[in-house]
């Protein structure tokens, strides 16, 4: 086997944008430099002295988180991944020579994300851009949550009892490394008769272009209509807002009119009070439209490798799943700017 030179890999670079060109498109059409300013916070506040190795660049991890959600995968698989894979390397810039972030770096610049409370800025900051690109919120809202699983506490009843009280159980006060690995902030819920722990996404997606607006991580069970005033998007230049059955009440519906929002929320039966044919006819045809908020989740589940969480504590959670919800939207931007120019 004769030994490869530049332009076999060159060669090989370009066969692989040929087959899967996301990567490739990713680099060519998101302003990455506009984020850098934010970024460079981490570094100008942590770093109090020039000696010692330099830093890795913010841009390069960034990506790297966001390559993180693009594919669901952990710290350690990054890692192993983007040494393995040529495609992640040509999506960072790298080349064969270059050293890789290690786990390690990778979990310590995703704390001073959320150390820092960048994730949000950072959300907001592409949602401006996209405003700018003339990717405004348009056509109304709609409004929905999703469960997003963390890794499963084995507890006992009387622990359960005593963390869902607001107490740490006597027994881990004394083993801070166990403790360490408890989640005490995610909660259990049940849905369609399965049980759930973790946390919700909830969000509200324009009508027009899909992309994630406004955002809120709660844990799994808190009701999802106790987010609405949270997602609710003022921006929208419709007063429409679309919403599943559970959003619905008297109160809602009255606040919504009250702030000069038009409720296209599903009406919901009651005991001995089943919807009649109009309000289903109305149900159906208000359907047609907030299914568009599914496709979001299906995305989550079908291309970006799933909804699990592998951290601890809300506040971990709240950037783990607000990187996912930007990560989305830099994947929905790619879509329909590609899609217009064809």
């Amino acid at each position: 086997m004769g030994q490869k030179g530049f332009w076999d890999w060159e060669e090989r670079r370009k066969k692989l944008s040929s087959k899967k060109p996301l990567l490739d498109r990713l680099n060519d059409i998101v302003p990455w430099e506009e984020f850098r300013p934010l970024l460079e916070q981490i570094h100008q506040k942590e770093r109090k002295s020039n000696a010692g190795r330099k830093p890795f660049d913010v841009i390069l991890m960034f990506k790297l988180l966001l390559l993180q959600q693009f594919y669901n995968i952990s710290d350690e698989e990054l890692e192993y991944q983007v040494n393995d894979r040529l495609s992640f390397m040509q999506f960072l810039d790298l080349d064969i020579e270059d050293t890789i972030p290690d786990a390690k770096t990778v979990w310590s610049f995703r704390e001073q994300l959320t150390k820092h409370g960048l994730t949000r800025v950072l959300f907001e900051k592409f949602e401006n851009y996209l405003s700018r690109e003339g990717y405004h919120a348009q056509e109304g809202q709609i409004v929905d949550a999703t469960l997003v699983p963390v890794p499963k506490q084995r507890n006992s009843r009387k622990e359960n009892e005593k963390i869902r009280d607001g107490e740490i159980p006597e027994e881990w006060e004394d083993k801070p490394h166990r403790l360490a690995q408890k989640d005490l902030e995610a909660r259990w819920t049940k849905k369609n008769g399965q049980s759930h722990f973790g946390y919700k996404n909830h969000i509200s997606i324009d009508v027009k272009f899909g992309f994630v607006r406004q955002y809120q991580v709660t844990d799994a069970a808190v009701h999802d209509s106790r987010a609405l005033g949270e997602v609710i998007d003022i921006e929208n230049s419709d007063d429409r807002i679309w919403a599943d059955s559970a959003y619905r009440s008297e109160d809602i519906e009255w606040v919504l009119e009250t702030i000069g929002f038009d409720s296209e929320i599903h009406e919901r039966a009651y005991r001995n009070r089943p919807l009649n044919e109009e309000q289903k006819s109305s149900n159906r045809k208000k359907s047609s439209t907030r299914a568009k908020v599914k496709h979001v989740f299906g995305a989550w589940v079908t291309s970006m490798g799933g909804k699990l969480v592998r951290s601890i504590g809300k506040v971990r959670a709240e950037t783990n799943i607000g990187l996912k919800n930007l990560a989305f939207n830099i994947k929905r931007y790619i879509f329909l700017e590609y899609q217009a120019a064809v």
